[in-house]
């Protein structure tokens, strides 16, 4: 997926990296949240990224650990970075939430049900919004953060502040 490939090669852009620092990267940047991508599929993508020559590894021992490999971005990952990033910002922007398949639905169940259904996603809203807003907090004074990285967590909170906002302009609930 060229998603998760840019995530990859931005990171590795940065600074080589383990497969296991990529995937603390995506935790604690909570890629997750607005990006399909699992600790497994990370994994896995770095040994595909290698294996089309767009990043090497080398291996690295510390200690008494078992060894690990060490990721770097090549010349043509690279290039791959910069034509994925042209691409994709090329595309048109398409917002995927996954309630959305509840909400075409609603009207054909019972109103107690549709009303159950709206009220769990105003508490996973809420619940969201809460850690959105404490991950803000904590990170807003932080030196290492980049404005980019902020932005998306901005975006994210005026995005959940809206769905909010629609569920609460809906008749039923």
């Amino acid at each position: 997926m060229a998603t998760i490939d840019l995530i990859v090669l931005g990171m590795l852009k940065q600074k080589p990296l383990s497969a296991y620092e990529i995937q603390k990267l995506v935790e604690y940047r909570n890629i997750s949240r607005w990006v399909r991508i699992s600790t497994p599929s990370i994994y896995k993508k770095v040994i595909q990224l290698e294996e089309k020559g767009l990043v090497t590894s080398r291996p690295k021992k510390e200690g008494k650990m078992p060894e690990k490999a060490i990721y770097a971005l090549t010349e043509a990952g690279e290039r791959e970075f910069q034509r994925l990033m042209l691409e994709i910002a090329g595309q048109p922007i398409n917002i995927f939430l996954d309630f959305n398949a509840v909400i075409v639905n609603l009207q054909s169940l019972p109103e107690d049900k549709q009303r159950q259904c709206l009220e769990n996603i105003k508490k996973n809203a809420a619940h969201m919004k809460a850690r959105l807003e404490e991950n803000l907090d904590r990170k807003e004074s932080a030196a290492d953060i980049p404005a980019t990285g902020m932005a998306v967590l901005r975006q994210q909170h005026a995005l959940i502040q809206t769905i909010e906002a629609w569920i609460e302009s809906v008749s039923c609930v």
